[in-house]
């Protein structure tokens, strides 16, 4: 399992970027981070988004009426994350051709996102690594994901 955190270049120097979580322990899987380039995309991302089993963690009632279908979480391998707030990833999916093609992962998280370090948050919507916390879980790697929530929670200073 591959996990990549696609970060707008904003998101490097927040304190409140949850996804170095992530990229900072153990999760049992492969979480890698790329700033995301809209004009000039990584060659080796463009190359995994075209393998089979390649999902955009992405709320497919975001994406435009001609979005890509649905992949389910036990069929995706890599799980390809926009790593921003819900403004700023709403702009890389829709300035950036390349992703419009994957198909969404969306999560059905079991309770309400516990990250209140931001405004104008999404409803419903989860931070990034509440969504990897969810990933894990889904891949039965439940002893990793409580590790990272303990780190997560933690970090929010509970």
């Amino acid at each position: 399992m591959q996990i990549i955190l696609l970060t707008h270049e904003r998101e490097l120097e927040r304190p409140t970027n949850t996804g170095k979580l992530a990229l900072e322990g153990d999760t049992g899987a492969t979480v890698r981070r790329l700033v995301w380039q809209r004009t000039a995309p990584d060659p080796g991302l463009l190359e995994t988004l075209q393998q089979p089993g390649c999902g955009l963690v992405y709320p497919q009632s975001e994406m435009p009426g001609e979005a890509a279908s649905a992949l389910s979480l036990a069929e995706c391998e890599t799980f390809v994350l926009l790593d921003g707030t819900w403004q700023e990833a709403r702009k890389m999916f829709n300035r950036s051709p390349y992703l419009k093609p994957l198909p969404s992962v969306e999560l059905a998280a079991e309770r309400p996102s516990q990250f209140t370090l931001r405004r104008n948050q999404r409803d419903g919507g989860l931070c990034t690594v509440e969504c990897i916390i969810e990933i894990l879980r889904a891949k039965g790697r439940a002893d990793m994901a409580d590790a990272l929530e303990t780190r997560f929670l933690a970090f929010l200073g509970r």
